[in-house]
């Protein structure tokens, strides 16, 4: 069972707001209800996450002006412990809508703001400084104006000096520089992985094979590739296995793919296995698709399909 800490790392945070609407129409004053508030980003979704599930770890984000500061307020009243870098320019705010008469969801996002060399330099320092050394930090979202390229790259040289497992949730260059420096997971789509192995697309039955390929350059140790509605593919250098994903209704994809994360650091820091690791993270992926929103899983959700998993996973997957 891992000792250190859970670090999570948000660099290019954002102030979600959500709100229902009957039907969208060009041009026409639409009468949304009242908006509900989240503080989104890939880390500070997982950090809430792993929370939920009973862990405590340390959110490590940027906010900057009163965005910022009600980004910070929302994390903190979910009982998350928080470590914060302060930047000149304000923190984003994307919208959420919901058509309700179709079901349909619209996710608005912005380019995150520009940082500030010295901010840049603020948060690797943060990372090298962290006491007690951590035993997973997880760098999850996009990079925002300023931080360089290699960002992630940069983190992960300094996870190996404190001797930490990495975890990185990105894509495109940010993704690359992680896994040319060196991660333990990934947990890539089947979109992102092809990039990350140079082939313009991939079948399913070739899936396996490009994961391993990870693997054997030492780009990482274990890849977890996210199928959505058809669950998740564990691949290690002698494991391959699907883990198949729980009938739901589905609400928002908003989160979910952070809320897999969450369920397999924090069944991993349990001591427990990766097919135990991934089935809970499939379960909290699959039980954040069934709220609404910006919201992230339900406990109770998570429980019931672990159940089903448990009773019928073995039914649905495949194993080699």
């Amino acid at each position: 069972m891992a000792t250190g800490p859970i670090v999570t790392l948000t660099i290019n945070p954002a102030l979600d707001k959500s709100a229902n609407v009957d039907r969208i129409v060009p041009e026409n004053k639409l009468r949304c209800d009242t908006p509900n508030f989240e503080a989104g980003g890939g880390g500070i979704n997982v950090a809430k996450a792993i929370h939920r599930l009973g862990g405590n770890p340390t959110a490590i984000f940027t906010i900057g002006g009163p965005t910022g500061q009600r980004l910070h307020k929302l994390v903190k009243s979910e009982g998350v412990e928080t470590l914060v870098i302060e930047t000149k320019q304000w923190t984003r705010e994307n919208f959420h809508v919901l058509e309700t008469s179709t079901g349909f969801q619209y996710r608005f996002g912005v380019p995150g703001s520009e940082l500030m060399p010295t901010e840049v330099r603020s948060i690797l320092e943060t990372i090298e400084e962290f006491d007690p050394k951590p035993s997973y930090i997880i760098a999850s979202g996009s990079l925002p104006p300023g931080a360089p390229a290699d960002f992630y790259g940069q983190i992960a040289k300094i996870a190996h000096k404190q001797g930490a497992r990495f975890i990185a949730d990105a894509s495109g260059d940010a993704l690359k520089s992680a896994t040319e420096a060196g991660v333990y997971l990934l947990k890539p789509n089947i979109t992102e992985l092809s990039q990350l192995v140079g082939v313009e697309k991939l079948e399913m039955d070739d899936v396996d094979d490009a994961a391993r390929a990870l693997i054997i350059r030492n780009q990482c140790e274990v890849v977890v590739v996210s199928m959505g509605a058809m669950g998740a593919m564990l691949v290690t250098e002698d494991q391959v296995e699907h883990i198949p994903a729980p009938p739901v209704k589905k609400k928002s994809a908003v989160g979910a793919g952070d809320s897999m994360v969450a369920g397999i650091v924090w069944t991993l820091s349990q001591g427990k296995s990766l097919r135990e690791a991934v089935r809970m993270g499939v379960a909290c992926g699959s039980a954040a698709t069934m709220s609404a929103g910006s919201e992230l899983f339900k406990v109770q959700d998570v429980n019931k399909l672990m159940d089903w998993l448990n009773r019928y996973g073995k039914r649905y997957s495949g194993n080699s």
